[in-house]
C-alpha cells in the first residue's frame, strides 16, 4: 500500500467534496499513524485503520453509512463513525489518537480508503455511504 509522507502528503477532499484536507504516514514512537490536517487543526490516526477498515466492510458486504461526528458527539450504531470508536472493533476502542480530536474518522479515512482503491465512497451533500472494493 502506497505511504505518503509529509513532503507528499495525499490532497483529498472529504465525501461531499466541500472541504480539502491532506494526509500523510509518520511514525510517533515507533508506530505508524496518519497524519490529518485540516486547515489548522491536525488529527492522528492509527495507520491500521485502514486494513482494519477495509476487513470490517468487506465482512459487512454492502453500502455502510459514514455517519461522522466530533468526539464529543455520539456516533449512531451501524456507522463506520461508530465502527471506528467501539471496543468491539480490533483495537477496542478509538482509531483517533490525539485526545479531542479523536472523532470524525468517517469524515477523513472514507476518502484516503477511497484514494488508495479499498472502498468506493459516495459524494452527496450528506448522508454518504461507503463499501470495500
Amino acid at each position: 500500500m502506497e505511504k505518503r509522507s509529509k513532503d507528499n502528503p495525499w490532497k483529498l477532499k472529504t465525501p461531499p467534496q466541500t472541504s480539502e484536507y491532506e494526509m500523510y504516514v509518520a511514525a510517533v514512537d515507533g508506530r505508524e499513524i496518519l497524519v490529518c490536517t485540516v486547515g489548522t487543526t491536525v488529527l492522528h490516526y492509527d495507520y491500521r485503520c485502514l486494513a482494519d477498515l477495509q476487513a470490517m466492510l468487506k465482512a459487512h458486504g454492502d453500502w455502510m453509512a459514514l455517519g461522522s461526528k466530533d468526539e464529543k458527539q455520539e456516533a449512531k450504531e451501524g456507522t463506520v463513525e461508530y465502527w471506528a470508536r467501539s471496543p468491539e472493533n480490533p483495537i477496542g476502542g478509538w482509531y483517533g489518537l490525539k485526545k479531542n480530536f479523536r472523532g470524525r474518522f468517517a469524515m477523513y479515512i472514507p476518502p484516503l480508503m477511497e484514494e488508495l482503491g479499498l472502498a468506493e465512497v459516495e459524494h452527496n451533500a450528506r448522508n454518504n455511504r461507503m463499501r470495500a472494493i
